[in-house]
Order: C-alpha cells, then structure tokens, then sequence
C-alpha cells in the first residue's frame, strides 16, 4: 500500500467534494493516481456530484459574453436546482467563464460528446476511413486506428472535454464538478450559441463609381480614360514648353543692363551723401570765429 501524502488527499477532496477518508482510500486503490482516484469515486458513487447528477436543474441564468471590438458574442444556459444559488456571485461567475471558454474555442459545437448526433458520427468515421495513410492497413488495424481517431474528434467538438482556458491542468467538466461540490447543487450546461460577426453571408463586391452612376443616372466612367487624360495633358506642356521659355530668354537678356545702371549710379549717389556732411560741418566754425570778432 502506497504512502498518501496529505496534500494530495486534498488535492482529490477539492475536485470531488468526497470524505477524506474515502479520497484516501480511493488513492490508495490506484497508487496515488488523480485520474484513477476520480473514476473509482465515481464507481463507488461516492462523489457528490455524482450522487447530485439525477437532480432535476430548472433554475439558473442566460449569460452572455462579447469579445472585444463587438466581432463574437456568446450566449449560454446554466442551470442549477434553486433561485438561492441561481443569485450567487460563485454561480454568476461559473455562467460568465463559461461563456468565455466557448468564446474562444471555435471548433466547439456542443455541450457534450452524448449530444452529437449519430449522422455527425458516421460521417466523421467515414472521413476517417477514407485517408491515404489508411489505405495499406488491414481491416482490424485500420478500425482501432480510426476509433482512437474518432474520440479524440468527437472531444474537440464538446465543450465539457475543452481544457479550461483559465486552469489548462482541468476540463470544463471539471470546473463544474468543482462548483456543484462548492454549492451544493446540481449544475448543468444546457445549451448555447455563438455569434461571429458576418458568418454565413457572401459579401458582394461592387464598384463604387459605378452604383453612384447607376444612381444619377449617368454613365460610369471607364477605367481607361484616366490614364488617357494624363497623357495628353503631359503631352501639350512638353510642346508648349519651348516658346514659353524662349520669352523670358530676352527678358532676363535685358535685365543685366538695367542692373548695372542701378550699380553705377549708386556711388555717385554715396559720394554726394558723404561730401554734404562736410560741407555742413565747415560752415558751422566760421560762423563761430565770426561771432568772436565782433
């Protein structure tokens, strides 16, 4: 008989609300092993969410969930047995992960791998049957194969087989087996439906120019006559170009000339601004020695 640490005792009592007596022993029966421990619980029906799992769930909530920038949304029924858990917070958080979790697995399709149909599954086993790789195997071989291949599609398809995207070491079953043991009811996943912006609608290109010509009833303008416009329009500048530039050829020609009249006349102008000055400032000593004599 194998040693049974404590925590690990509690680690099973957490997931599956059972005695700590009965986790030990049913640890004790599968060499310490989690997964092991759970199914011999439920063997012996000691799990209470599986002595709760014949209850009749008719209360619960609607919850919804939109994805940021308003693309996937995400409605979802939880139930449980009474209005009083249907109210608490733990039970409203339960509905809103949920919600979430279907939200960001899009392959998910139901809630269980017992509700998808028998035509779903014939179909995926056929898919399965009929690959390449299958081709060269014999018959006993190649219907194991496809069966492993099958319950592994079928789970990808089911909600309560998703890892938890918040805890991927649990199920969503496991999320809500934890919840049933921590509120003392039976908690069922009944249905939901996911909205993803667009899905389903063939998006009809148009051209713009063309409705809006439709629509005023003129005609629309062909895609060629752009391109025709521009370049007869490049054209006429280049030939407009030469006599354009041949006039102010002689304008510029005539402008030196009257540039270097402006120069010379410039120092004649300076010389006589300097030399009235003096003649100012001579005049004024005279009229001094003047003024003395008399």
């Amino acid at each position: 008989m194998a040693d049974i640490p404590a925590k690990l005792v509690k680690e099973l009592r957490d997931k599956t609300n059972a005695g700590f007596g009965d986790c030990k022993k049913a640890l004790e029966a599968t060499d310490g092993n989690i997964e092991k421990a759970i199914e011999w619980l439920r063997q012996k029906g000691i799990t209470s969410a599986e002595k709760k799992a014949g209850k009749i769930t008719a209360e619960g909530l609607v919850e919804q969930y939109i994805h940021t920038g308003g693309r996937i949304g995400v409605l979802v029924e939880v139930n449980c047995q009474t209005d009083f858990v249907a109210r608490n917070e733990a039970f409203k958080a339960l509905a809103k992960d949920v919600a979430m979790q279907i939200a960001a697995c899009p392959n998910v399709e139901y809630v269980k791998v017992e509700d998808i149909p028998a035509d779903v599954v014939a179909k995926e086993k056929e898919i399965e049957m009929g690959r390449d790789d299958m081709a060269n195997k014999p018959q006993n071989i190649r219907e194991k194969i496809v069966e492993g291949r099958i319950e592994k599609r079928l789970k990808e398809l089911s909600l309560l087989d998703q890892p938890y995207i918040k805890d991927q070491s649990i199920t969503v079953a496991d999320l809500v087996k934890q919840n049933i043991a921590s509120l003392g009811e039976n908690i069922q996943i009944r249905r939901f439906v996911r909205f993803v912006m667009g899905e389903g609608i063939e998006k009809e290109e148009t051209d713009f120019a063309a409705e809006v010509a439709a629509q005023t009833g003129a005609a629309a303008p062909k895609p060629e006559e752009p391109s025709t416009t521009v370049t007869e329009t490049v054209e006429v500048e280049k030939v407009d170009a030469p006599p354009a530039a041949s006039e102010p050829t002689a304008a510029t020609a005539a402008e030196p000339a009257t540039v270097s009249e402006v120069e010379d006349a410039e120092p004649v102008a300076a010389a006589e601004t300097i030399e009235a000055p003096k003649t100012k400032t001579e005049s004024k000593p005279k009229s001094d020695k003047k003024k003395k004599k008399k």
